[in-house]
C-alpha cells in the first residue's frame, strides 16, 4: 500500500495510468504536472529529479529533449516550484542535470525559499574534442532542503586503494591514525569507480577493508552504458547514486518522489531500502517495470555489475554488503 500521507486528489488523477505498484510504492506513465496536480503540499520527504537533458536524446516518441532555452526553462521552473510545494519542511531535493542547467535551477531554488546544501560533482571522465570549450569532466547533482534538513544520515564509502598493490593511496596529511574507525565524510565529487572497484587477478595484497564517510565528489557513479544491463536506449544511473542519496537524506518508511522515472532506477533503490515511493515517466515505463519486477522475483542487478565490470574478489564483496547494512542504520 502507498505512503499514508498520499491522498490523490482532483480530475488530473484520471490522466494517470498506473503501470506498477507494490507494497512500498506505485509507478504512474503520465506528465509528471499531473501526478504533482493531485498531490498535497507538504507530503514527500525526499525527490530525486533526472530530467531530460535537452540534448536532443531519443526517451521515446511522447518525449520531446529539444526545446529552446527559454522554454526549457520554463518548464524546468514550472516542475521545480511543485518539488518546492509537495516537499515537507526539512525534505530535500536533488537534481541531476549538466551544469548549464543546474546554475539556473540553483539560481531559481535559492529565491523561493529553498536552502542550498551542496554541489555534487558526478565525474565524467572520458574526454572528447569540444572546440572552444573544455572537456566537460563531470555532470551535477544540486542538493537542496526546504529549511534546515530533517534528515542527514553520514554516509561511509571505502578508502581508496591502489589497483595494483592494494595499498591507501593517500596519506591524509599524516593523520591516518587519528580518523574515525569508519573513516571520513562522503566526497561532493562521484568517479570513475574502476580504480576502487576493479582489482586486478594478479594482484596479491590484501585490501585494508577501512572506509571514508561520503564527500561532495562522486568518484564512482558511472552511467549504465553497458548494453548488457541496460533497459532503455538512453544512458541509465548507477543504482549506488540513489542507493546513497535515500540512505543520506532519509529514515526507513519516508517517502521518495522521482517524477522522470526512466529506468525505475530511483524506486529500486528506495524499495531495496525499505523506503515507500512514487514516480511517474511520460515515456516507455517498460523497463523501469522490467527492474521492478526483477528485484521482485529476486534477481537484484548490482550497481558494479550494471557498469559491465567483471569478477570481483570475495573480500571485495563482504566489504560492500558490511557498508549497506551500515548504512541501514545511520544515525541523524
Amino acid at each position: 500500500m502507498l505512503h499514508q500521507s498520499v491522498q490523490f486528489q482532483g480530475d488530473r488523477i484520471n490522466r494517470l495510468v498506473s503501470v506498477f505498484q507494490t507494497d512500498m510504492g506505485q509507478l504512474f506513465q503520465g506528465d509528471c504536472l499531473d501526478l504533482f496536480g493531485v498531490l498535497s503540499n507538504n507530503v514527500v520527504d525526499m525527490i530525486f529529479a533526472d530530467p531530460p537533458f535537452n540534448l536532443g536524446k531519443d526517451y521515446g516518441k511522447d518525449v520531446s529533449d529539444k526545446l529552446k532555452r527559454e522554454e526549457y526553462l520554463e518548464w524546468s521552473k514550472s516542475w521545480l516550484l511543485e518539488c518546492i510545494r509537495v516537499l515537507k519542511p526539512g525534505g530535500a531535493l536533488f537534481v541531476f542535470n549538466l551544469p548549464s542547467w543546474l546554475i539556473e535551477y540553483g539560481a531559481f531554488l535559492n529565491v523561493n525559499n529553498m536552502l542550498f546544501r551542496h554541489w555534487i560533482a558526478c565525474r565524467m571522465p572520458k574526454t572528447f574534442p569540444r572546440g572552444k570549450k573544455l572537456s566537460p569532466a563531470h555532470y551535477g547533482l544540486l542538493y537542496y532542503t526546504k529549511g534546515e534538513p530533517a534528515t542527514f544520515n553520514k554516509v561511509y564509502t571505502p578508502i581508496p586503494v591502489c589497483r595494483h598493490c592494494g595499498k591507501e593511496i593517500r596519506d591524509y596529511g599524516g593523520h591516518r591514525n587519528k580518523l574515525n574507525e569508519k573513516g571520513l565524510n562522503l566526497m561532493d565529487v562521484f568517479d570513475d569507480s574502476s580504480e576502487i572497484w576493479k582489482v586486478d587477478e594478479v594482484c596479491e595484497h590484501e585490501h585494508s577493508g577501512a572506509w571514508i564517510t561520503l564527500e561532495d565528489m562522486m568518484d564512482d557513479i558511472p552511467p549504465v552504458r553497458h548494453g548488457k544491463y541496460k533497459t532503455r536506449t538512453a544512458n541509465e544511473l548507477a543504482p549506488i547514486m540513489l542507493e546513497r542519496l535515500i540512505l543520506l537524506a532519509t529514515n526507513a518508511g519516508d517517502l521518495v518522489l522521482d517524477p522522470f522515472g526512466g529506468s525505475g532506477t530511483t524506486y529500486y533503490a528506495a524499495e531495496k531500502l525499505g523506503r515507500s515511493w512514487l514516480g511517474i515517466e511520460l515515456g516507455d515505463t517498460s523497463g523501469a517495470v522490467r527492474r521492478l519486477t526483477d528485484y521482485q522475483r529476486g534477481v537484484d542487478v548490482e550497481w558494479e555489475s550494471a557498469r559491465g565490470n567483471g569478477k570481483r574478489k570475495p573480500d571485495m564483496s563482504q566489504q560492500l554488503s558490511l557498508f549497506r547494512n551500515d548504512l541501514m542504520v545511520g544515525k541523524k
